[in-house]
């Protein structure tokens, strides 16, 4: 096992390079700490040539966004024979497209809230719906680009038509749901357990929230109802297994219970890449279940696989 030679890929060309050179430099040395040969592999466009050059035994993958969370660089694992870890080809590919990730959960089950798919510049003037409502780009990750759009407001947000946008052209109109922001981890098929995440000085749960040590506070396990508890945790393995996620994926909840304990529970998306940095919530997750953060990457490098 300790002799096995583990290409960690971080960094890439995405918005969110910075977070993957952290959670990157975060597997790597807790990797070698458990015994194996690693290199870390900063993404760029010649990766291909890097990773036949190199020939790992396994590639640990710790790209986040565009190319390394949607099926791209899974492709080209596949192509060179090279296992790895995480979900495959289409299921990275499906997840990272919020709209259809919808439509395949929903069909299995999984409540989420009303949403269109619109081009940010037919939007207009006009509200695509009822106000309040979130803007999100269609495939980006670490809430980059998600504008909230209040009740009252006037007309939608300006920036979607702005020559600084750059997360895209296709964005999805989704019902604001109010309430508490709840996140469960899948391991193997396997919930783990619920967080909730209470941003500190932040409207929601953004970028700053999720990486700034001290941008929010993480309740683990989350004070719910055992009923709602479970409920998540069921959803979670449910989006998992229908959209076709292997090693461990996130899902990410809303809740709203300020009318009644049971309230409305909402999924909002899966992520295939979760964070792997100091402050981020699978590896929280993954140790309240009895994992050391070393065990838990070990158990994804011996899981990795090609054709996933």
């Amino acid at each position: 096992m300790g002799s096995k030679h583990v290409a960690v890929l971080m960094g890439g060309f995405s918005s969110e390079r910075p977070v993957s050179l952290a959670s990157g430099e975060s597997c790597a040395a807790a990797l070698e700490a458990e015994g194996y040969r690693v290199t870390r592999v900063d993404v760029g466009r010649d990766v291909a040539a890097v990773l036949a050059d190199l020939r790992p035994d396994v590639a640990f993958n710790a790209l986040h966004g565009p190319y390394g969370e949607d099926g791209t660089v899974q492709g080209v694992l596949e192509y060179l024979q090279i296992p790895y870890t995480h979900s495959g080809v289409l299921a990275s590919a499906l997840a990272m497209d919020k709209g259809q990730a919808k439509v395949v959960a929903a069909a299995a089950g999984v409540p989420v809230a009303e949403a269109k798919i619109l081009m940010r510049h037919d939007i207009g003037r006009a509200h695509p719906i009822e106000p309040p409502y979130v803007v999100k780009p269609v495939s980006e990750g670490s809430s980059f680009g998600v504008v909230i759009v209040q009740e009252g407001q006037s007309h939608p947000p300006q920036v979607l038509t702005s020559s600084e946008w750059r997360y895209g052209d296709r964005v999805m109109v989704e019902r604001y749901v109010a309430g508490r922001e709840l996140t469960c981890a899948v391991m193997d098929g396997n919930a783990l357990g619920v967080t909730e995440i209470v941003p500190k000085g932040h409207a929601f749960y953004d970028y700053d929230s999720k990486y700034v040590v001290g941008g929010s506070e993480h309740v683990l396990p989350a004070k719910i109802s055992l009923n709602i508890y479970q409920k998540i945790q069921e959803f979670a393995v449910k989006a998992h297994q229908a959209v076709g996620c292997r090693g461990v994926s996130r899902s990410d909840f809303r809740f709203d219970d300020r009318l009644s304990e049971d309230g409305e529970l909402i999924w909002l998306e899966v992520n295939t890449q979760p964070g792997m940095t100091p402050t981020s919530l699978v590896p929280e997750m993954a140790a309240h279940a009895g994992y050391t953060f070393g065990e838990f990457l070990r158990w994804m490098v011996e899981d990795a696989s090609c054709f996933r």
